[in-house]
């Protein structure tokens, strides 16, 4: 007898869709067919999509930096995480230096994600690197991680990693079969002056800092090999750029993630009543860049969000320095691109994922895989108009989207039925498993 049967969805498979039921049990997805097989509990899901549970690869929760914090903890992130069909976020590690801090790190960022009702994995992150490379990325693999996250950039913070280290890490992603992914930006670009405020944020991080930082490491892939990942890529010319002159390494071992922001907002929002909510780093670009990330959209791998809100008070800041750079995106990610890009973007934010960061049992509805499965309702003319994380606002209020999850399922077991939360327990993914 399967646990739960989910019957008349219109279920994506393969990259089509087809009218088929899904029963699951112990977890799995135990059988896809035209055949009612027998369950303890149906769910008939008449009229609606039946998605791939969704992997947010780029989410900031409990996050601190300086004297500001993120709003969100793993438990109301993941919450907001179950409202926008997404069942497994992958977080980062605080920046260390060497193997021992990493591992440290890795512990204490476990016990603060065990409030999550989503599943979870961790990137781990270096910064400035003081001791054995090859150590560090040991200690990745041991700890069940994929990803090494780096900055090309935050200098004056001590977070950079400069050029050296990064083609020794390049080296050894090959050699361990790990990914490096990093923040762009070219440090010595980065201008941040003291009467500078929030609306000087494009001149102070401009996208030039990020196309050019973007092409040298292209160029490091292309000459060492390794393996790479560019998160959060902003401009529509640096994507354009990367297609036109390395376009024999993109989504081989160079993979582009961008974030819905960056196809939605230009920086003109910044001069408007609210616009010191729309302050992120890197920042929106102009008109002219949006418009090539949407028409370049075919060369972007992922979809993360880079969901790190704050509340409309800690943006109250005079100046650029000390300012929290940051926004919340994991509950309307999916709504978004989707109403914008279609079928085009579900793979960008599961299937794709699943295989990056090597995750074989999630991301795709097929036999065997684990039950994470989200139920869509397209809706006409819908607008963004609830949230529910901590935050008190969404720069997302009112945009027009293309509906809302009505149930969402990890592991077999609802997270979100009838729009509504059942409180339970995600866990650690480890890569491989």
């Amino acid at each position: 007898m399967n646990d739960l049967l989910i019957k008349n969805g219109l279920v994506y498979l393969d990259g089509k869709w087809k009218k088929t039921n899904i029963a699951i049990k112990d977890e799995k997805i135990s059988q896809i067919g035209d055949e009612v097989f027998d369950a303890k509990e149906t769910l008939d899901a008449s009229g609606r999509k039946v998605l791939p549970g969704l992997i947010d690869p780029h989410v900031h929760f409990e996050l601190g930096v300086g004297k500001n914090k993120s709003v969100d903890d793993f438990y109301y992130g993941s919450i907001c995480a179950a409202y926008g069909g997404v069942t497994t976020i992958i977080d980062f590690l605080d920046p260390t230096s060497n193997a021992k801090d990493l591992e440290k790190s890795f512990y204490e960022r476990a016990e603060q994600a065990k409030k999550s009702i989503v599943d979870y994995h961790f990137h781990a992150c270096i910064k400035n690197p003081d001791g054995d490379l090859e150590e560090f990325v040991k200690t990745v693999v041991r700890l069940g991680m994929k990803t090494i996250k780096l900055f090309t950039t935050y200098s004056d913070t001590g977070r950079r990693t400069y050029d050296k280290d990064i083609i020794e890490l390049l080296k050894l992603s090959k050699k361990y079969d790990v990914l490096i992914c990093a923040h762009i930006e070219n440090d010595d670009m980065i201008d941040i002056r003291e009467d500078y405020t929030f609306e000087d944020l494009p001149r102070s991080r401009p996208s030039l800092s990020e196309t050019s930082e973007a092409l040298k490491l292209a160029s490091y892939v292309r000459k060492y090999g390794g393996n790479f990942y560019m998160v959060h890529c902003s401009s529509g010319e640096t994507l354009k750029a990367l297609k036109e002159q390395f376009s024999d390494i993109l989504g081989k071992n160079f993979f582009v993630e961008s974030c819905p922001q960056y196809f939605v907002f230009n920086n003109e929002v910044l001069h408007e009543e609210n616009g010191k909510l729309f302050t992120f780093a890197p920042p929106l670009r102009s008109e002219r860049e949006r418009q090539l990330m949407v028409a370049n959209f075919e060369e972007v791998n992922t979809i993360g969000t880079d969901h790190c809100a704050y509340f409309k008070k800690q943006k109250d800041h005079p100046t650029l320095i000390g300012f929290p750079l940051g926004v919340g995106g994991v509950e309307h990610s999916f709504s978004i691109m989707y109403r914008r890009f279609k079928d085009e973007c579900i793979d960008k934010m599961s299937k794709n994922l699943s295989k990056i960061e090597n995750f074989p049992n999630k991301g795709e509805i097929k036999v065997g895989n684990d039950a994470d499965i989200a139920i869509f309702k397209e809706v006409e003319d819908f607008f963004i108009h609830e949230n529910h994380g901590r935050c008190d606002y969404s720069i997302y209020d009112g945009v027009i989207a293309s509906g809302e999850f009505s149930d969402v399922i990890r592991r077999g077991k609802f997270i979100l039925k009838d729009r509504k939360i059942i409180e339970s327990k995600g866990k650690l993914i480890n890569c491989g498993e």
